[in-house]
């Protein structure tokens, strides 16, 4: 069993108070405007790890807020350090590089050479200043067969809508991942008894998505979650707008007028991600999905269901409302990942399977008739407006058993527990947990009952509390805890579990284990 060392949110964020008084704020003004000012205002972080290596994150901000951060144009050279204590005696790899102003002086260290499946401490040095410490852990060696695997997935969290003692809590767990499955910022201000404000309108160029990004990692509970643990990233449509697809946004007609606003969206949230250099976008495209192993037991097959996906099928005025079912939405040719990104997927799901598989991507996959009475109704921005691309992949999860696959997903702003099947009477070909929204307010009461009466396959629903799910891997099975926040406007709110579910190897199927 792993044993995951203790980890000091206290140290990490405190880190950057204890930095800036190494700051000389009479000195070299001159030269730097920021120095004496503390640049590591939101945060470090890590991500994508491999068995000998992650990527390691941060961005110089002493104004955060501002579209440039306060930094200036000039480029800056920053120190980092990776060590195997948090004390930093035994520093292992160290070096140095330059932050600049065409990517907001964010500073991203691809690391190699690391040993598999342990912890490594991390930390940044701009002048005088000193970051947070942060804690990564490398992912098993391939031929490891023993090594359990421990995450939490998230998505929706609306910064306006509440605190996020969610990650509070997640920061506290014992992980080797966070996977965030999108709408990692919100372009739009809504929602009841808001308890912060995003400044200014919504964004829609480059300046307006840097700062609104910034202003998510400002959050002190964020920040230690990324500091504690090594993330994956995807998005959903709020990085840029809501339920937009390809090219085409509700909010935006005009198809080259919002492919500039997307890549301005993808470039800020490259800026923002502890994402690898071979990532980084051109213009409105930006390659996002890939595979990510963790020894024998575990394959994370990390999705982008927004930019290459068809546009919405049976739509009047635009709206991915739920709709009388029309043909269009049964054309085979229709597609959430893109038919290339499927393609890839395919053949991935031909490889040699590990223990168990998880497909990470946005939304319910599950079928859902939303509407109430006898009459059937879909949601068109989610799967149901691609059911044809929906059966290809549950063929694909289903033609290897060996392979044990569960689907993780976020988007409705609701905790689901659901059985996926390529015939309503059919077998469960692969088990799908939908880990609720960190803060986004969820559907009532009455709709979640009406979808878990109308879809027998939804084993389990509940939209009216926040928060996130745990999911547990080993050999012997999966378990997969959802943790509710007691009252997200409070941000000192407890968190504790509300239901626990289990899956057995080579039998796909929702089981309670605890509520």
């Amino acid at each position: 069993m792993t044993t995951f060392p203790k980890f000091s949110r206290r140290r990490v964020l405190g880190g950057a108070l204890a930095a800036a008084s190494l700051g000389q704020p009479f000195l070299q003004l001159h030269a730097q405007a920021w120095r004496g000012r503390d640049p590591f205002t939101l945060g470090v972080a890590s991500g994508c790890p491999r068995p000998d290596g992650m990527v390691l994150w941060t961005r110089l901000a002493p104004d955060p807020l501002q579209p440039v951060g306060g930094m200036g144009d000039a480029p800056v050279d920053v120190a980092w350090e990776v060590a195997e204590d948090e004390r930093f005696r035994r520093i292992v790899q160290r070096g140095t590089v330059r932050a600049t102003a065409e990517l907001a002086h964010s500073v991203r260290v691809e690391l190699q050479g690391l040993s598999p499946a342990r912890f490594y401490w991390y930390r940044f040095t701009a002048g005088d200043a000193r970051s947070p410490v942060g804690r990564s852990r490398t992912a098993p060696a391939e031929d490891d067969t023993a090594t359990p695997a421990r995450f939490a997935f998230a998505s929706c969290q609306q910064f306006e809508q509440g605190f996020y003692a969610a990650y509070r809590d997640m920061a506290a767990q014992p992980l080797d991942l966070v996977i965030h499955l999108g709408d990692y910022i919100y372009e739009s201000s809504w929602g009841k008894r808001l308890v912060r404000k995003h400044p200014g309108g919504i964004p829609v160029d480059l300046p307006g998505f840097r700062s609104r990004h910034a202003l998510y990692k400002t959050d002190p509970d964020l920040q230690a979650a990324h500091a504690a643990h090594p993330w994956l990233v995807t998005w959903d449509d709020h990085e840029v707008a809501n339920d937009y697809t390809d090219d085409v946004s509700p909010r935006t007609v005009d198809p080259e007028e919002f492919l500039a606003m997307r890549a301005a969206a993808y470039q800020a949230w490259f800026e923002h991600m502890p994402v690898p250099m071979r990532m980084r976008p051109r213009g409105p495209a930006m390659p996002i999905h890939g595979r990510y192993r963790f020894g024998q037991m575990l394959d994370v097959l990390l999705m982008d269901g927004r930019q290459y996906r068809s546009h919405h099928a049976c739509l009047l005025k635009r709206s991915a409302s739920p709709l009388t079912d029309c043909a269009d939405r049964l054309a085979p040719g229709r597609s959430y990942f893109g038919m290339a990104q499927e393609a890839w997927l395919a053949q991935e799901l031909q490889q040699p399977p590990t223990r168990w598989t998880v497909v990470a991507q946005q939304t319910l996959m599950a079928e859902a008739d939303r509407k109430t009475g006898p009459e059937h109704g879909y949601w068109m921005d989610g799967w149901d407006g691609y059911a044809v691309a929906r059966a290809r992949l549950l063929d694909a999860l289903a033609a290897d058993p060996r392979r044990n696959p569960l689907v993780i997903s976020g988007d409705v702003h609701a905790f689901f527990a659901a059985e996926l099947k390529r015939e309503p009477d059919g077998k469960a070909v692969a088990t799908e947990f939908v880990g609720g929204s960190i803060t986004s307010e969820g559907p009532s009461l009455s709709n979640v009952a009406n979808l878990l009466a109308k879809n027998p396959h939804l084993r389990y629903g509940r939209g009216d509390v926040r928060g996130y799910a745990l999911m547990s891997l080993d050999a012997r099975g999966c378990t997969v805890d959802f943790r509710a926040v007691d009252d997200v406007k409070l941000a000192d709110s407890p968190v504790n579990r509300i239901v626990r579910f289990s899956v057995e190897p080579g039998a796909p199927g929702v089981h309670v284990e605890s509520t």
